[in-house]
């Protein structure tokens, strides 16, 4: 299975397409896709869109990762992040990706072990799991292969509740544990609530 992983940004868009086929997920491509600054905003987003269609078209993934929203400090700047994310979710959909989004801290979390990982701790370690050497590799290429690689991923504690509960994953959407699931996985592992 092929997974995209992207991370949105009104100039610069990170992408890493992954292939999860194997114990380790394989890099098919990973780079930048970079709209002029001094264009108009429907200009860069039509820039960013057709630039990843054409990516879409040669390695057509089944679902993709994204960053998630988070809380910007200049309300215009979130706005145009919206934007960006928006046409690639289009994009996305028109080419039948199934989509799930990481916060920042949970792609760090996953990658390093550590939520509050800077984004050079989370650049050096993606290259490590990945093997493969990232010198002079753009922070928002790295972040892309971080949310691909978390993407392609299953959290243990998801994969620990499924077993635990004699249930397959059926969804590349990873979804909360529920209170019963939490309950039931503690109770079969010989805890008391």
């Amino acid at each position: 299975m092929i997974v995209l992983g992207i991370d949105p940004g009104s100039i610069t868009t990170g992408y890493a397409f992954l292939d999860t086929s194997a114990n380790v997920p394989k890099i098919l491509e990973y780079g930048t896709l970079h709209a002029p600054a001094n264009q108009a905003l429907e200009d860069r987003l039509l820039h960013i869109v057709s630039e990843l269609e054409k990516l879409l078209d040669k390695y057509k993934p089944v679902s993709l990762g994204m960053e998630g929203v988070f809380f910007a400090k200049n309300a215009r700047s979130a706005l145009v992040l919206g934007h960006i994310r928006g046409a690639i979710l289009v994009a996305c959909r028109k080419h039948g990706l199934s989509y799930s989004e990481y916060s920042p801290r949970v792609v760090k979390q996953a990658v390093t072990g550590d939520g509050g990982a800077s984004k050079e701790q989370v650049a050096n370690m993606i290259f490590a799991r990945l093997g493969i050497r990232g010198e002079g590799l753009p922070l928002d290429a790295s972040d892309a292969l971080a949310i691909a690689w978390t993407h392609a991923s299953p959290s243990p504690l998801d994969e620990s509740i499924s077993k635990a509960l004699g249930k397959k994953r059926t969804s590349t959407r990873k979804k909360k544990a529920t209170t019963k699931q939490w309950m039931d996985l503690i109770e079969k592992m010989g805890g008391h609530i």
